[in-house]
């Protein structure tokens, strides 16, 4: 896989919260649903490949994923991993027109 394939393969979603608009608002952090296995580096270049943007930090989380019961079976929701992408002033994305 080349490199340009593997940075577009990293962003899966955005996460819409209440908490990532607030996030949004007041420091100009957007939230992302990435791939487990990347990196805080190859995060930040698929943002900016992906937006046209520059990226001036990035943190991760892994999300554990939730015990469900369903009627007398358990079961476990999919680990995921989370990355709040903090943008270089006067830096946006707007998601309703995709950039």
């Amino acid at each position: 896989m080349s490199s340009k394939e593997r940075l577009m393969s990293i962003l899966l979603s955005p996460v819409v919260s209440e908490k990532s608009a607030m996030a949004a608002d007041v420091s100009n952090q957007f939230v992302f649903r990435v791939a487990t296995d990347a990196t805080k580096p190859e995060i930040a270049r698929a943002v900016e490949l992906m937006f046209d943007v520059k990226v001036e930090d990035v943190r991760t989380a892994n999300v554990k994923g939730k015990q469900k019961r369903f009627g007398a079976m358990l079961g476990k929701r999919n680990s995921w991993k989370k990355a709040y992408v903090r943008l270089q002033e006067g830096h946006d994305i707007d998601f309703a027109t995709g950039a």
